[in-house]
């Protein structure tokens, strides 16, 4: 755990499921940001177990506007144009970047988990059932036999603001 600094960026990430029914995939859901000294700061995580997608972009959208965040970021892979369709029913301004995503759940994280290793991110609070998550991924992509929701949504967040994503800083505190 980490007190948090100044951040230059915050991002939701946001990997949902397509149904909502009781043996559907969580709904990762987690806000990051960039500190100004260049480490990346786990701020929350807000996954949801079986939420439709009226629910899941309510509580992205939500989480947006509580962290003060620069984007939304969310995989579409599975939701196509749903994504995007329901997250602008309740929000129609907000900066969405939509990513596909083409490689394996591991070699995903494995820059991200290089960045770990290095000390360069950092857990504000407690995130006990993302940093469970986190500890049982396996090579073969799932925690426990399951889909690693939260931790795929971790990797887009971290993904987006030390691994490549753009955009002009701004300095707040939290």
């Amino acid at each position: 755990m980490s007190v948090c600094p100044e951040l230059t960026r915050i991002v939701v990430a946001l990997d949902p499921p397509v149904t909502s029914t009781n043996t559907s995939d969580a709904c990762g859901l987690v806000v990051a940001g960039l500190g100004r000294d260049g480490r990346g700061y786990v701020l929350a995580d807000r996954s949801l177990e079986r939420a439709s997608p009226l629910g899941w972009a309510q509580a992205a959208v939500e989480a947006f506007h509580h962290f003060g965040a620069d984007s939304l970021v969310a995989e579409t892979n599975q939701g196509g144009d749903l994504v995007q369709t329901v997250i602008r029913e309740i929000d129609l301004s907000l900066p969405l970047k939509k990513i596909h995503v083409s490689r394996g759940k591991w070699l995903r994280a494995e820059p991200v988990a290089a960045l770990y290793e290095q000390g360069r991110v950092s857990h504000v609070g407690a995130l006990d059932a993302l940093e469970d998550e986190m500890a049982n991924f396996g090579a073969d992509g799932l925690t426990n036999g399951h889909s690693p929701d939260r931790l795929d949504a971790l990797v887009y967040a971290v993904s987006e603001l030390m691994l490549g994503g753009s955009s002009v800083p701004r300095v707040r505190r939290l």
